[in-house]
């Protein structure tokens, strides 16, 4: 049985791209570098709704023994364990490092 881990690694704010919010955006509100989640497949409690929608294939794929180090990711991940993504929010994105975690 895997469980993923889910940690913020960036919460950032495309400035140039202000000029497209209807109001002046600060970084997400949701996220802080550094922080962590676990999960066996639900959402996690907090997690924003839209960067859940984002990231969950990734986080069904490694959870089901997948990976993003061969066949066409060749050389994409170091760790075949592990996938960088990004909420698709374009002025104010979060990366999250997502971990298949083996118990």
């Amino acid at each position: 049985m895997y469980k993923i881990t889910i940690r913020v690694i960036k919460a950032c704010l495309n400035a140039e791209m202000q000029k497209y919010a209807g109001t002046d955006l600060e970084k997400c509100p949701v996220f802080t570098e550094g922080q962590t989640f676990e999960t066996e497949y639900e959402k996690p409690r907090g997690f924003c709704d839209w960067a859940w929608n984002d990231i969950r294939p990734y986080v069904a794929s490694l959870l089901t023994g997948g990976n993003f180090s061969d066949g066409m990711f060749r050389g994409w991940m170091k760790d075949e364990g592990t996938m960088i993504a990004c909420c698709t929010d374009g002025i104010r994105p979060v990366v999250f490092e997502i971990t298949r975690v083996e118990e």
